[in-house]
């Protein structure tokens, strides 16, 4: 019987290489793409041509670039009514999840917080980004892109 030695490297990873990742990155178009079907229009703010405050970093007219068609899962969050001294105010949101590759690497698309999306004839704004999905528990393998939205005033998009 043979002694046993100790190997002088690790082995390698387990189904976390390139081609595991391009598969993964197949069956997600797929799905979203072809069984899920759901497209939002992202509105990408001009930071060109807004111009933003200098201290609060806000700008009160917006501009934006053309919109750009995009495949994702949208999930309905909810509607939460709130009532303050000037009245009733019903905020509806919803989650939007982007599978990053797709942005990233086919349409060369970067989502930002406080970018816009229209999703049926409703706009929304990005107010929270988070990269929710590990490949294989890797966290250099995200492959998910998680964007809380609230729904945004009508003004912002008349004439569009």
């Amino acid at each position: 019987m043979a002694e046993w030695r100790r190997p002088t490297n690790p082995p390698p990873q387990l189904f976390t290489g390139q081609t595991e990742r391009d598969f993964v990155k197949q069956i997600n178009d797929e799905i979203i793409e072809r069984v899920i079907g759901q497209t939002v229009a992202y509105y990408p703010i001009d930071l060109e041509t807004t111009e933003f405050h200098d201290v609060y970093g806000e700008a009160i007219e917006k501009n934006f670039l053309n919109p750009i068609v995009v495949k994702a899962m949208v999930k309905f969050e909810s509607h939460v009514t709130t009532t303050n001294n000037r009245g009733i105010d019903r905020i509806q949101s919803i989650l939007i999840y982007f599978h990053k590759r797709r942005l990233t690497e086919d349409q060369n698309l970067f989502i930002r917080e406080g970018d816009f999306v229209k999703y049926g004839d409703l706009f929304y704004e990005i107010k929270k980004l988070t990269e929710g999905r590990w490949l294989f528990g890797h966290s250099e393998n995200s492959f998910q892109i998680e964007a809380s939205c609230r729904k945004a005033r009508k003004s912002l998009f008349e004439g569009r």
